[in-house]
């Protein structure tokens, strides 16, 4: 069997999915290190601050062959890319890396990936997609500067769909609207298992603002903080005519973030990164505002409230992943 660039680079694609939001401000980045055919790892970048998707792969490639090396006590990005370099011995010298963005070039919260790449001097590096920011481009320059043989647009409009929020929230602000239903559609009532309440807490964790209608407060008198992941609890904006609610309910009287009231739907420009939870209604107020919608979909089938003759939205399915037994669709504006 023939296995092209695409093959090993829609499993990059296909593990950056798995973190998409939850590396915030950062792009979500896969990565596949292949060594004469042989696949020796697949990563992403998982969370900002943290080492990137080459960094995550190249040690995972080197453990594959030296399971026992000290390297895998080492979770420090400056620490694993000084031990790589002074400990390769030409070992990433015919392997090929995958990877779904242009390694960055800049030294920031983490060391420059172009460079680790430039001294490790594997036998090709494939990219899907140029760096957008300009503080980090120009990696690819970095790679040929050293005659690393170089691909470039390998999927790129697969890439650009995984790059597209992170596009959108440096240049001004990305909203994404997350609605949970069963297989059949129903809306209303407990839905989530754990592992995907525990999902959306770490997307409350990473927004800057999450929105939801003056109705649901009323009637649900919901939290809406992270508590299944100890994470930050988001500010709050209410959409609401009505300004009269409970104060006495949770939701007020979290620590440390702020509660809007407001149906100045302009108030979303002021931040970068915003979640809306909701269903059907809400979601046709906002839908000429959305970027992606998240439909989390559970395997139940069951009576209850459906979007039948509710709402009509043109979005096109981007990806597909699943938490558990529960899918995630993500869907773009088209």
């Amino acid at each position: 069997m023939i296995i092209d660039d695409k093959f090993y680079m829609k499993l990059a694609i296909d593990e950056a999915w798995k973190y998409q939001f939850l590396t915030y401000p950062n792009p979500a980045v896969g990565c596949v290190v292949v060594k004469n055919g042989e696949i020796l790892a697949i990563e992403a970048h998982k969370e900002a601050g943290l080492p990137h998707a080459e960094v995550n792969a190249l040690k995972a490639a080197y453990l594959k062959k030296y399971p026992n090396d000290v390297i895998k006590t080492k979770n420090n990005a400056f620490e694993i890319h000084e031990y790589l370099i002074k400990k390769h011995n030409g070992f990433f010298n015919d392997c090929e890396v995958y990877v779904t963005l242009e390694p960055c070039n800049h030294i920031g919260k983490t060391p420059a990936c172009a460079n680790l790449l430039k001294e490790l001097k594997p036998k090709r590096v494939i990219i899907a997609h140029e760096d957008t920011n300009k503080e980090a481009s120009c990696g690819i320059e970095t790679l040929k500067s050293v005659n690393i043989d170089v691909s470039t647009n390998c999927m790129k409009k697969e890439a650009y769909e995984l790059l597209y929020p992170f596009i959108k929230w440096t240049t001004g602000t990305f909203v994404f609207y997350k609605m949970a239903q069963t297989l059949n559609g129903s809306i209303d009532g407990q839905i989530s298992g754990n592992q995907a309440k525990a999902y959306v807490h770490s997307l409350r964790d990473k927004i800057d603002l999450m929105l939801i209608g003056g109705n649901t407060v009323r009637t649900d008198k919901p939290t809406l903080d992270a508590r299944f992941i100890a994470g930050r609890a988001p500010d709050i904006m209410i959409y609401s005519k009505n300004k009269i609610f409970d104060k006495k309910i949770p939701l007020f009287h979290v620590p440390n973030r702020e509660v809007i009231i407001s149906d100045d739907l302009f108030k979303l420009l002021d931040y970068k990164f915003v979640m809306v939870e909701g269903v059907y209604n809400l979601m046709d107020v906002l839908k000429e505002r959305l970027d992606f919608i998240v439909l989390l979909v559970s395997p139940k089938i069951r009576n209850g409230i459906n979007a039948l003759n509710e709402i009509e939205i043109d979005f096109e399915i981007v990806h597909e992943n699943y938490i558990g037994d529960e899918k995630i669709i993500y869907l773009k504006r088209k």
